[in-house]
């Protein structure tokens, strides 16, 4: 576990502003949004669909650049950096989880998390996968490809790959979504437990009220404001 205490601002936005095109013209996604999020703080991005949340998540976590205004991970300002200087900036530092879990369909639950280990040079790549699967309860599932796997299994597996990095910082876009209450309601347990455990802050999109309520704070956001 990290001191989080002593960590520097893990996110903040300033200005934030994402034109996107379109067929009909420019469409204003995020309008002039302010967040910061402070180490080992837990957010919940709340609002009605196309309010712009998993924008926000995808202009906060460097996977697409802001029209104007600013974006820092960790005190570094992500537009300064190009592709590869802002993939360096996550590397081990932050993870995402997603709504449609994004496992590979040719690799097993263990290979699915030991791969992203593998290529940031970790030393123990396989015991690593194995000890976040038996900690999301999956070690009998350990050589099963995803398409042996339930949607809640598939989701855990996806909690341990993002964990098991032991990122500063997590973004998670829906991670129950795609599950049932009882399925969401213990992908949503392990993930609160186990951010709690590395201290790592967390940025959470959810529709869930139930979900969002478990969050430090909750930012609504209506028409790409912060509201």
């Amino acid at each position: 576990m990290f001191d989080a205490a002593a960590a520097p601002t893990p996110l903040m936005l300033r200005g934030v502003t994402l034109t996107l095109p379109s067929a009909a013209g420019p469409v204003e996604i995020l309008r002039g949004v302010d967040l910061s999020v402070a180490p080992g703080e837990r957010v919940a991005v709340v609002g009605a669909s196309g309010s712009g949340k998993s924008s926000l998540i995808a202009v906060a976590a460097g996977l697409e650049r802001p029209t104007s205004g600013q974006v820092a991970l960790f005190g570094q300002d992500v537009g300064s950096l190009n592709e590869d200087g802002r993939a360096k900036l996550r590397r081990g530092r932050v993870s995402l989880v997603f709504q449609s879990f994004h496992l590979l369909p040719n690799m097993t639950a263990e290979e699915n998390v030991a791969t992203p280990l593998e290529i940031a040079r970790e030393k123990n790549a396989t015991a690593t996968a194995r000890e976040w699967l038996d900690r999301v309860g999956l070690t009998p599932r350990l050589r099963h490809y995803p398409h042996q796997l339930s949607g809640g299994e598939q989701q855990r597996v996806a909690l341990a790959r993002a964990l098991a990095a032991r990122p500063h910082l997590l973004f998670a876009d829906e991670p129950t979504g795609n599950l049932d209450a009882a399925n969401a309601a213990a992908v949503a347990g392990l993930m609160f437990d186990l951010v709690a455990e590395t201290g790592a802050a967390l940025v959470l999109v959810t529709h869930d009220a139930s979900l969002a309520a478990r969050a430090d704070r909750q930012v609504h956001m209506a028409d790409g404001r912060i509201v």
